[in-house]
């Protein structure tokens, strides 16, 4: 199969996460396409030291470098808290290439943290056997995002972590287009007791059909409770002045000294606030809309060859989806990992505040994704 460039935007978009196990819903990706990954080297270690937001702005940062790079051509793409995965047709190839090794240095100069990349051919892939299939889920009217399957992605991020197909940084002081990225948002607590980091994955060499009997149940387990859902409340997430990802922001923006980024920043912030705090319509921009869409547009759960989702949910539901997971595991089927903590977190790509688009990922305020993955590497050792 060879690239088309209408291939992912021929892909029907499917509204019910119910349904997201169906192998019908997913298309296999053009073997000339490539698999990008990214990853936060000791990511542990940075959420250990309270960093957060910053490990979340820089796997943001790579799909807003490429999204921008490629000028808003869609493509697929999934974040993961402390990385992103994507893939990128022939033509985008060099573009997406750029875009990641500007992002690597400027995770590395600006936020003071260590991002591996590389580019990884799906014809590398299928050769071990594993596939890359790709769907398209739509939380709302406004988006949808991208779900892989077929072990491609996850083989592509270990081959990555083993030094292979890695892009190399670009020359110091490179900076990417991060134009849209922000993380304006305060943090958002919990409202029916704790947010909740799942990761489910398959154990090695398990029947498809057993693991997706699992993630069925799970889905089907919050589907069906009234006490786990997104933790976006119905009205958006909290917004104060002067937000708390100011400095990230900043040193998003191109040219000048950072104080002087620093402060147009702040005098934007500003605007925005007072455009969101008093409800002004102002050039076509109707806050209660755009915050409508917010809400809807959360990227709170999504399946690159295993579940993720931050959950807003009761006790007695993290019980319940423990529990099943346990079952799982002892059958052989999932390893996985959970993390509670209070609050969970927004960092939002916009590229327009005018379209319907703009896309916000939802991870755990205190660890989240990475903190899961953490669990679930303790479970397999």
């Amino acid at each position: 199969m060879t690239s088309g460039e209408s291939f992912y935007g021929g892909i029907p978009v499917f509204r019910g996460f119910t349904s997201l196990m169906d192998p019908a819903l997913y298309a296999q990706l053009p073997d000339d396409w490539s698999i990008g990954v990214a990853d936060i080297v000791d990511s542990t270690k940075a959420i250990a030291a309270q960093r957060y937001k910053a490990v979340n702005m820089a796997g943001a940062a790579v799909i807003a470098a490429v999204t921008n790079a490629l000028e808003g051509r869609e493509f697929p793409f999934v974040f993961g808290g402390d990385g992103a995965s994507f893939a990128v047709a022939p033509r985008d190839l060099e573009l997406a290439r750029d875009a990641l090794a500007a992002t690597a240095t400027w995770v590395r100069e600006d936020l003071d943290l260590k991002m591996r990349v590389a580019l990884v051919p799906v014809s590398a892939i299928r050769a071990q056997g594993l596939d890359v299939r790709v769907a398209r889920f739509g939380p709302s009217a406004n988006l949808s995002y991208a779900m892989f399957s077929g072990g491609g992605l996850a083989w592509a991020d270990a081959a990555m972590k083993r030094g292979e197909f890695a892009v190399p940084e670009a020359p110091a002081g490179t900076q990417p287009d991060l134009s849209g990225l922000s993380c304006r948002f305060e943090v958002i607590p919990a409202s029916r007791g704790l947010i909740l980091s799942v990761l489910v994955m398959p154990a090695r060499d398990v029947d498809p059909h057993a693991f997706r009997k699992v993630i069925e149940d799970i889905i089907h387990l919050v589907e069906r409770s009234p006490d786990g859902a997104r933790p976006v409340p119905p009205q958006g997430p909290p917004l104060k002045w002067p937000p708390q990802g100011l400095d990230f922001e900043a040193r998003t923006k191109r040219g000048g000294p950072l104080f002087a980024r620093r402060a147009s920043v702040l005098a934007y912030t500003l605007f925005v606030y007072l455009i969101m705090r008093f409800d002004l319509n102002v050039g076509g921009f109707v806050p209660n809309v755009y915050k409508r869409q917010v809400v809807e547009n959360s990227d709170f759960r999504k399946y690159d060859d295993g579940l993720r989702m931050i959950l807003d949910c009761t006790p007695e539901v993290e019980r319940a989806l423990n529990d099943r997971l346990k079952a799982g595991a002892r059958e052989g089927i999932v390893r996985y990992g959970l993390y509670q903590q209070d609050a969970a977190m927004m960092t939002c790509f916009t590229p327009s505040a005018l379209r319907s688009d703009h896309v916000h990922f939802i991870d755990g305020a205190r660890g989240g994704y990475a903190s899961a993955a953490t669990a679930l590497k303790a479970m397999m050792a």
